[in-house]
């Protein structure tokens, strides 16, 4: 299948699931290192609406995965992971949530404010202009010459990301890891997603998982460990939180927490 790479032997009983929205293939690294002893299904998502991903993944799950299976998801995708849980606990023995994002709005705005706090002047200009072109708002022609020459939808996408990771990384390696992004399942699924939040019905659906839930979290993530730790520790029975130091959104890249997280890692699965 086009959208799904599988990764050591059969059985496959573990899904590692992308975040983004739209940022396919960045599990890919987490997939190898656990194939090594495990059967690892990366399943890419291509459906620009929540319930199209949800649509998808059961289907890749039924046809491909050894049932119930171990939902591992980063970021965006540690929420379709719990979203996708409490639609169908059947399929789900165990989810582990990787930098989720925050699941109740009043922890949203400190989010934009510690990322701005690490970029200088013109990297957050820069940064300001890339959301407003995200969302289709107007840019001087001025601003963008001072961009590039010509920069389309997917590489807006692709500049946003790369400023993000500035910020969101504590102390980074670099991998040889080729991420797809795609703009439009960005913009579709993100809008929902927010609107989740918002409404309370995201964290609501906490009362529909029967899996244990594990979060693990980094202390220089900008999202808020709290905005975590909390809402989840009230609302589901058999949850846990584990903090890594010196770690920011992406632990696998992080050179002082990579070890310690596939460690942990690999001792839930």
């Amino acid at each position: 299948m086009k959208n799904l790479r599988k990764y050591g032997k059969a059985p496959f009983s573990i899904a590692v699931i992308h975040g983004g929205p739209g940022a396919r293939g960045e599990m890919k690294p987490v997939a190898l290192e656990l194939s090594k002893t495990r059967g690892i299904l990366e399943p890419l998502q291509t459906a620009t609406s929540i319930n199209g991903q949800i649509k998808e993944l059961k289907n890749i799950l039924n046809k491909h995965a050894k049932l119930p299976v171990i939902l591992i998801g980063h970021s965006w995708g540690a929420w379709f992971s719990f979203i996708f849980t409490a639609r169908y606990p059947k399929l789900v023995k165990k989810l582990i949530l990787i930098s989720s994002g925050t699941f109740e709005e009043k922890y949203v705005s400190q989010i934009m404010k510690t990322r701005l706090s690490r970029l200088g002047h013109k990297e957050r200009n820069e940064l300001n202009t890339y959301i407003k072109l995200m969302n289709k708002q107007k840019v001087s022609e001025l601003t963008l010459k001072r961009l590039t020459k010509k920069i389309g939808d997917n590489l807006v996408f692709v500049k946003f990301g790369e400023l993000m990771s500035k910020t969101d990384s504590f102390k980074p390696i670099i991998l040889k890891n080729k991420v797809d992004f795609q703009l439009d399942i960005m913009q579709g699924v993100w809008k929902q997603a927010e609107s989740l939040r918002k409404s309370g019905k995201l964290l609501g659906l906490a009362k529909q998982i029967q899996c244990p839930v594990i979060a693990i979290h980094g202390d220089y993530d900008p999202h808020p460990s709290e905005g975590v730790r909390k809402p989840l520790s009230r609302s589901i029975k058999n949850f846990r939180f584990i903090i890594l130091e010196n770690c920011g959104h992406t632990p696998w890249i992080e050179r002082q927490a990579r070890d310690k997280f596939f460690r942990i890692l690999k001792s839930e699965i």
